[in-house]
């Protein structure tokens, strides 16, 4: 019989090897920057927490389906300098589509800071926000989270 040597396992993980601490922190602190999720949203939105708008970047049609509660309608294909115009310089805005398989949150966020606005992405859109047990208002007024009972977060 041949003696038959297995080599050592190799990390996957571990074969491009994790920055220092200090990057870790500043990489994690950035990506809390560029986005919120759907409890995180849903709790200040509860709170009636003013500093945040939440902005709905798809079609009409699809917000009047079903939206987060207190989002208003602004699809990203009608953000131009004449619709962006109405939105306070004061506020910080959360944009958010159907999900991680759509980017209308993305255009929607870039657009909005091209504009020299404030904002932050919706992780996992509308999609998340189901999957976590938030409400949906529906038809043309944004609704209401203020004073609601939340669904406890797992994490």
């Amino acid at each position: 019989m041949n003696d038959i040597t297995t080599p050592p396992a190799t990390s996957r993980v571990l074969e491009v090897p994790p920055p220092e601490p200090a990057i870790s922190a500043a990489a994690m602190r950035d990506k809390l920057g560029l986005h919120t999720d759907a409890w995180d949203l849903a709790q200040d939105l509860a709170n009636a927490i003013e500093a945040l708008v939440v902005i709905d970047t798809r079609s009409r049609a699809h917000y009047l389906a079903g939206h987060i509660p207190g989002a208003i309608s602004l699809p990203h294909v009608e953000m131009n300098p004449t619709t962006l115009a109405a939105l306070a310089r004061d506020r910080v805005y959360v944009c958010y589509c159907d999900g991680i398989g759509c980017n209308g949150s993305t255009w929607g966020t870039l657009k909005l800071a091209t504009a020299g606005f404030t904002v932050k992405e919706l992780l996992g859109g509308l999609d998340f926000w189901q999957r976590d047990g938030h409400p949906l208002a529906s038809g043309p007024e944004p609704g209401s989270l203020a004073d609601a009972e939340l669904t406890a977060c797992g994490c």
